[in-house]
């Protein structure tokens, strides 16, 4: 494991894990960790090597928040001129992920967490994971992300919902909201949310990333720019031809052994 201070990262095969490292802090994001965080993303987007990775809280939480205590020292206002062209008080919450990015969610992902795992293609919790706009409680607003993923993953009056009255919704809700994908056991979330990242990386990687990237154009453009943008993935045929030879050959192999 490289430790970084605020940040864990390691790789288990074609997986990534990035794991937020302020346990005492209920893993509370200041602007050090939001350095660290940016620091492990742009690893990932450069590492051929990677192919999904998993955002994770060390000991327990996944992520309540901006450090408030930061914010009272106004040390969140010592940063550089351009950081905000790119970046948000989070880290790398407005930063343009390449491949696929799972949340592993225990404890409270509520406030700047919460937005953090938006941040993610999926989401996977343990049954007793907590969410929420926690911070509508003490006037400071959405700024990582939050008022425009939201309702792309819940809808519009559920995330309105969240929003407004800075309420606590459990993993249960979140499932059948959408906000979360996958509901795995107590202690287990982080391994369950490995598997997937390895499933999803056992897949031919250019068809699926091209499904990936189209998929977020739509949410931007019309049927019709969606429609020609989708029809593009063709120049990834080549793949989806060795892909279809291999299952060609797999169904004759079978057949000779009935």
């Amino acid at each position: 494991m490289n430790v970084n201070n605020f940040v864990n990262t390691r790789q288990d095969g074609p997986v990534l894990l990035i794991g937020i490292n302020r346990a005492n802090k209920k893993n509370c994001v200041n602007h050090a960790t939001a350095l660290q965080l940016i620091d492990a993303f742009e690893t990932f987007n450069n590492d051929s090597t990677m192919k999904t990775a998993v955002l994770y809280g060390e000991g327990g939480t996944f992520c309540a928040g901006y450090d408030l205590k930061s914010v009272s020292k106004a040390e969140h206002q010592s940063v550089a001129d351009d950081f905000f062209d790119k970046y948000r008080y989070m880290g790398p919450s407005i930063m343009k992920i390449k491949k696929p990015l799972i949340a592993a969610i225990e404890g409270y992902a509520v406030a700047g967490g919460l937005e953090l795992s938006l941040m993610a293609d999926l989401r996977v919790s343990s049954p007793s994971a907590k969410f929420g706009v926690f911070c509508r409680r003490v006037g400071v607003p959405l700024i990582d992300g939050g008022t425009v993923r939201l309702p792309r993953v819940v809808g519009l009056g559920r995330a309105l919902d969240l929003i407004l009255t800075g309420r606590e919704i459990g993993a249960k809700e979140a499932l059948e909201w959408g906000l979360v994908n996958r509901i795995a056991e107590e202690g287990k979330v982080i391994e369950e949310a490995v598997k997937l990242g390895k499933l999803i990386a056992s897949h031919p990687e250019m068809c699926m990333l091209a499904d990936r990237e189209s998929t977020y154009y739509s949410l931007d453009h019309t049927e019709e720019e969606s429609f020609a943008y989708e029809f593009e993935s063709t120049k990834v045929l080549a793949e989806s031809i060795k892909g279809a030879q291999k299952f060609v050959e797999q169904q004759k192999n079978r057949k000779s052994k009935l």
